[in-house]
């Protein structure tokens, strides 16, 4: 699940078109959005959806009240996007170095992304990137959180998760709202994905009990994501270790034969993961495409400290919220 924070940055002349661009894409969308109200009486709004909406409603009272997670009024509209994209993100990586692309925005700090609202946008941007050699990834995203400066909306293929992944995404953005480290994204990635994940267990026990069909679910999704997550980690180490090995000498076409072979056999290992729904990670060699760089690093960038954050245990809503609590006295140390 991916995240982008827009960066307004209409006070650095460098960055004025593209923070000006930024703030019509996220105006736009917001004069756009609906109530929650007017979809919910709405005859043609389907009913499935109109129960998603009203989970929503339930899991930022869960963050809030149980999690002390800052709600204010985000995800009390509704954007439609008619199915189609509406952010689109720029990441890059080194080719023979695990080593992120990183853009400097005021306030923000570095950050390993780059996002616009209007996809043809980022293509000068992209060939930039690419000019100089960098492996990229240009892709769309599912969510983003402004950290408060605006009312973050629902948008509308939010609606098509699972109970469990909607959870998780809703708590991950107010976790950012709730605390952001400007300049520390692996931190602020990694400690929302841990409280997202965490938390939604604790709403899925609380709302259905752990005998419920949402719950059991999410905890095998979760297992999976675990299994997944952590080979693509190691995988990242593995990358790093092949390309230290490469001497100066070596000629960058027998780099890349190298780079693409140990990819290969990456991908190729996947089918041996003991998860309990395979087919949802299964890399087909016969209509994929290779992945670079970038799609190793994306993991590493929201999943490389977890280890650290489950020294602490989170059997209850209360532990969760303590550690909430521990984080934001830490940050401000």
């Amino acid at each position: 699940m991916l995240l982008f924070i827009v960066g307004y940055s209409v006070f650095n002349f460098q960055l004025v078109g593209y923070g000006i661009a930024q703030l019509k894409g996220q105006v736009k969308i917001l004069y756009n959005a609906e109530p929650i109200e007017a979809k919910l009486t709405d005859p043609n709004f389907p009913d499935s959806l109109k129960d998603k909406l009203r989970l929503i409603h339930e899991i930022k009272k869960f963050a809030h009240d149980s999690l002390g997670l800052i709600v204010s009024k985000n995800y009390t509209k509704v954007y439609d996007q008619k199915g189609k994209p509406v952010l689109w993100v720029i990441t890059a990586c080194r080719p023979f170095s695990m080593q992120d692309y990183e853009w400097d925005f005021p306030f923000l700090g570095k950050v390993s992304y780059k996002g616009f609202f209007e996809e043809e946008r980022g293509q000068p941007e992209l060939k930039k990137i690419e000019d100089l050699g960098y492996d990229v990834e240009y892709r769309p995203t599912a969510a983003w959180s402004t950290l408060g400066w605006f009312e973050d909306p629902i948008l509308s293929n939010m609606l098509r998760r699972s109970e469990g992944q909607l959870a998780e995404l809703i708590i991950h953005e107010l976790t950012h709202t709730t605390l952001y480290l400007p300049g520390s994204v692996d931190y602020n990635e990694n400690f929302a994905t841990f409280v997202g994940e965490q938390g939604a267990i604790q709403f899925l026990k609380y709302k259905y009990g752990t005998n419920g069909i949402a719950y059991t679910n999410y905890i095998h999704y979760q297992y999976d994501e675990k299994i997944y997550g952590d080979y693509m980690i190691q995988a990242v180490y593995s990358l790093d270790s092949l390309y230290h090995t490469f001497p100066t000498h070596l000629h960058r076409l027998q780099k890349l034969h190298l780079k693409y072979k140990k990819i290969a056999q990456i991908m190729h290992g996947i089918h041996q993961l003991p998860l309990y729904h395979p087919q949802r990670y299964r890399f087909d060699f016969r209509h994929e495409v290779l992945p670079n760089n970038t799609f190793f690093m994306s993991f590493y960038r929201y999943r490389n400290q977890q280890n650290e954050f489950n020294l602490t245990p989170i059997l209850t809503a209360h532990d969760l919220s303590q550690f909430i609590i521990d984080q934001k006295k830490g940050a401000t140390r």
